[in-house]
């Protein structure tokens, strides 16, 4: 199939020997019934796709009950290691870690329970290796809770199966100039979001981080600039968003040509949201399309 006919939001693509996987929230409807899992898509070419292949599929005594949202995979070892974010009865939103032997599956869960604060509302945990070589789970604290939404770290052991650090803040959503408040109908509060944060090192050094919030035109895509190259920054925000056109959770990826490439979806509202994929340029501390001025 072609990737304008699979219906995806936060989309993940990792790659792998000569393969490219593509993964996210796969539901039909994320916002409301029970979670059926997350499906992978597998493409020689960013194109044409093969799959759905069931990637995960919860097991009676999973935790998790709804809100299937955002995997994101990673290898480390021998094992295909899943960083996905949902609630459960009883439970505040979290990410927990899942494992398999193949990168289409089937995931099982491997973390005990979320690896994010339990009394926390946290999404889009994604993995930081950091300068030492030891992993990290960068996630959202949501703007559901705290009303300004903010990006956090804890330092994970080294099986990935728990925290082994308190959590620390980076930076928060009305840090950067191109946020903007927004009310949510459906949990009535408003406030400044934060989603989808994903760190990616720049060629010369520092470190970046996407993240998402609601702009001037809704839904929309930008980044934080460390540029102690460290995790703990201190953290800057660009001037302007980097995509602001009604898309966002980006993530970003190379190609097996090494070009640099931006996955985000588009627009955000269900059931129309796709997998885009665009070209990339670094510009020294900068981040753009590549084409664009």
């Amino acid at each position: 199939m072609l990737i304008r006919d699979i219906q995806i939001r936060d989309p993940f693509v990792f790659t792998y020997m000569n393969d490219y996987y593509l993964y996210g929230s796969t539901d039909k409807d994320i916002w409301k019934g029970a979670g059926t899992g997350f499906e992978a898509y597998k493409s020689k070419d960013l194109t044409e796709w093969e799959g759905p292949f069931p990637a995960f599929r919860p097991p009676e005594s999973f935790w998790g009950t709804d809100n299937f949202w955002a995997p994101e995979v990673f290898r480390r070892g021998p094992g295909f290691y899943m960083f996905a974010s949902f609630i459960g009865e009883g439970r505040m939103r979290g990410t927990a870690v899942l494992r398999a032997k193949d990168p289409c599956g089937p995931f099982r869960p491997w973390s005990y329970g979320p690896v994010t604060p339990r009394r926390w509302m946290c999404l889009d945990g994604t993995l930081f290796m950091d300068e030492e070589g030891k992993p990290w789970v960068v996630f959202c604290h949501e703007w559901v809770q705290t009303g300004d939404g903010t990006v956090c770290a804890s330092r994970l052991n080294e099986r990935l199966t728990h925290a082994a650090s308190p959590p620390v803040t980076l930076f928060a959503s009305s840090d950067a100039p191109w946020s903007r408040k927004t009310f949510s109908p459906r949990n009535n509060i408003e406030g400044y979001v934060t989603d989808g944060c994903f760190p990616y090192r720049l060629e010369n050094g520092k470190l970046l981080m996407l993240w998402s919030c609601v702009g001037e035109k809704g839904y929309c895509l930008g980044y934080a600039i460390s540029d102690s190259g460290k995790l703990f920054g201190p953290w800057r925000q660009a001037e302007e968003p980097l995509f602001a056109a009604d898309g966002g959770h980006g993530m970003l990826f190379r190609t097996r040509d090494r070009r640099l490439m931006l996955a985000l979806h588009q627009p955000n509202q269900t059931p129309l949201e796709r997998a885009v994929f665009l070209e990339m340029q670094e510009t020294g501390d900068e981040l753009k399309v590549r084409g664009t001025g």
